[in-house]
């Protein structure tokens, strides 16, 4: 697949909101534009980490075996898609209902590294997504880097902006939850079309 699709489908990825997008919002709220910016640094640091895992991870099971490796790409497609239900059947925002307390930047930062690293569905992602892109005859460890580093690049780019639209965009809690449920219903239907796209496209070799 071509470097602008990557590009395309980490963009819509980044733009999609979760977890993520709500935590940095929420410490925007808590303890205004410098704590929220540090937590948005913070989830990027704990994304390159989730980027250097999967770089070992991938490398080894594709050196173990290019079938299994093949397999990993589809299984992949086929969790972004799962991913996508989920959205579409959530009837609540729970993660981003969550209250956060004033703590300070430096503080915001080191829990925004925390939180972003010891995130499961963070790796499950990369290990779902950064295969659909990569060339196996070619090595993998840089091109994990590189497609990784822009998603992560992408991901904080897109928090540091909700960061500093978070006092304008939740402005009262009813129009919070209709917009965000929108978001959450479109996300979920760009993701599957996403899944079903990368596991029907026609693969590199």
């Amino acid at each position: 697949m071509s470097f602008v699709t990557f590009l395309i489908a980490a963009t819509v990825l980044a733009i999609t909101p979760g977890p993520g997008i709500a935590y940095v919002v929420a410490r925007t709220v808590a303890g205004g534009r410098a704590e929220g910016l540090a937590s948005c640094i913070g989830t990027g640091i704990g994304g390159m980490l989730h980027v250097l895992a999967a770089a070992v991870g991938l490398s080894i099971i594709v050196a173990q075996s290019a079938l299994a490796f093949t397999l990993l790409k589809y299984v992949g497609a086929a969790y972004l898609v799962y991913l996508g239900v989920r959205m579409l059947l959530r009837k609540q925002l729970d993660d981003a209902d969550q209250a956060v307390s004033p703590q300070g930047a430096r503080r915001a930062l080191i829990e925004g590294i925390v939180v972003e690293a010891l995130n499961v569905k963070t790796a499950l992602f990369f290990l779902a997504f950064l295969p659909q892109f990569l060339a196996p005859a070619e090595p993998l460890v840089p091109q994990l880097v590189l497609l990784g580093s822009i998603c992560v690049a992408l991901n904080t780019l897109v928090d540091v902006v909700a960061a500093l639209a978070a006092h304008r965009l939740l402005k009262s809690s009813v129009a919070r939850t209709a917009r965000a449920r929108v978001m959450t219903r479109t996300a979920g239907v760009a993701m599957i079309c996403l899944g079903v796209f990368l596991a029907t496209a026609k693969r590199q070799s």
